[in-house]
């Protein structure tokens, strides 16, 4: 795993190299948070290790994470620890699953994290292909998905119904494109968790709900593994309690969202691996961005471009209403495309884009009022509709040419040299820059 890179800048996905078990540093921490589980917690961790001595093929360790039990799950789970060498005790002295997840996970050392509900209702043969993605260097979260078309679930319809609302709740509100935000059985790379937890504020079962959508409003990779699972009838979640905190976390993540005060910038485009950041050969970058953002900023200056026409035309003649109404959303289509389509923040060099801008707008002019000079040859009288038709039509066949000439000329993407705009750009890979 790379350190040598920046403070909130995540390095390159690399796959973790091939190990033996004699090796001391496990590649995987498996997490189990419990509270009050001396019943179920010497079961979970026996079945659990079991099968990650025969199945899995790197070193690992089954780390129990103690929410401030009150029974005798301290106890089983110091036993478990003298009994079994991979095995290892966390105590904590406030409950919140949230909480144990992020402390053991921040504290561990291994390079792949994983947690799973102590009942292990999920099929344990899920595991590696959850974990495998992040490994590998592919993905940089992973999650059981109860919800996929292969999963085979058995459960009441009363859990089955809360699942299915809430996870169209995440879709309607929050946008999530991620199936199953609920199942206890997900992973995360270290690397990834070191930057994007200290932006999850959730200390419960919402953690890893705000977790998830987070990472995928950064841009991060989530792989989702379909599972086969079995409701525990003998689970303690309190339902509906659980529920009510999951909706307030889901007004309190849409409202910081809505408001832009979660830094997501730091997350976002990580990786200097990204075939987006190449630069290729013949193969302007961000074309489609770029063009969905001008036709967009196109749409609405044309539209304050007639309106302004309309209002000139009312005490002048056609010529010198079109040059004003051109010169007005002129400025402010430049302003726009600089902000908005191509990126460029602050002041520097904003005189000569308004003035090349200005430049773009003559050739505007000298179409439209040619349009307008032709009508009125073909016209002693055209109706007002019919020259707002014709302006329409010249403006359409002049944004074209706008967009070539703003693209090329006023913000070419002329790379990091010093005649290169100021752009919001993220760090490239950082190999490159030893």
């Amino acid at each position: 795993m790379r350190t040598d890179t920046p403070p909130d800048v995540l390095p390159s996905r690399d796959h973790l190299p091939a190990t033996g078990r004699d090796v001391p540093v496990p590649v995987l921490d498996v997490v189990i948070p419990v509270f009050n589980e001396e019943k179920d917690l010497g079961p979970c961790v026996l079945r659990l290790h079991d099968h990650l001595a025969r199945t899995f093929p790197y070193p690992f360790r089954i780390t129990v994470a103690d929410n401030a039990s009150t029974d005798r799950t301290p106890q089983v789970a110091a036993e478990l620890t003298g009994r079994v060498e991979e095995v290892r005790h966390v105590r904590l002295d406030r409950k919140g699953r949230g909480r144990a997840l992020r402390a053991v996970w921040s504290a561990s050392d291994a390079p792949v994290l994983a947690y799973m509900d102590v009942d292990l209702s999920t099929d344990l043969n899920a595991l590696l292909p959850l974990v495998a993605p992040l490994i590998s260097g592919h993905s940089d979260l992973a999650i059981g998905s109860r919800l996929a078309r292969s999963s085979r679930v058995v459960r009441g319809p009363k859990r089955e119904f809360i699942s299915r609302a809430y996870n169209l709740i995440l879709r309607g509100s929050l946008h999530a494109r991620f199936s199953d935000a609920q199942c206890g059985f997900k992973a995360i790379r270290s690397d990834v968790a070191r930057v994007l937890l200290p932006l999850v504020e959730d200390t419960g079962w919402f953690f890893d709900t705000e977790m998830l959508v987070l990472a995928e409003r950064a841009g991060l990779r989530i792989h989702e593994v379909p599972v086969d699972w079995v409701d525990d009838p003998d689970s303690t979640v309190h339902i509906v309690r659980t529920a009510a905190e999951d909706l307030k976390g889901v007004w309190r993540v849409g409202r910081a969202l809505a408001v832009g005060a979660l830094p997501l910038d730091r997350l976002a485009r990580p990786f200097g691996d990204d075939p987006r950041d190449r630069g290729i050969t013949g193969v302007p970058g961000g074309l489609t961005r770029q063009l969905v953002g001008f036709c967009v900023v196109g749409a609405l200056s044309t539209l304050f471009y007639l309106l302004l026409y309309s209002g000139f035309r009312t005490f002048t003649g056609s010529q010198p209403a079109n040059a004003l109404a051109l010169l007005v959303s002129a400025v402010a289509n430049t302003a726009a495309n600089r902000r908005l389509t191509f990126g460029v923040r602050g002041r520097d060099r904003a005189v000569r884009h308004q003035a090349q801008g200005l430049v773009v707008f003559a050739i505007g002019l000298a179409l439209t009022s040619g349009s307008l000079a032709a009508l009125d040859a073909a016209s002693a009288h055209p109706a007002h509709a019919t020259e707002v038709a014709v302006l329409l039509a010249a403006n359409l066949a002049a944004t074209v040419l706008r967009f070539l000439l703003l693209r090329a000329w006023v913000f070419p993407d002329t790379g990091t040299g010093t005649d290169a705009p100021s752009r919001t750009t993220t760090p490239h890979d950082p190999r490159n820059a030893r």
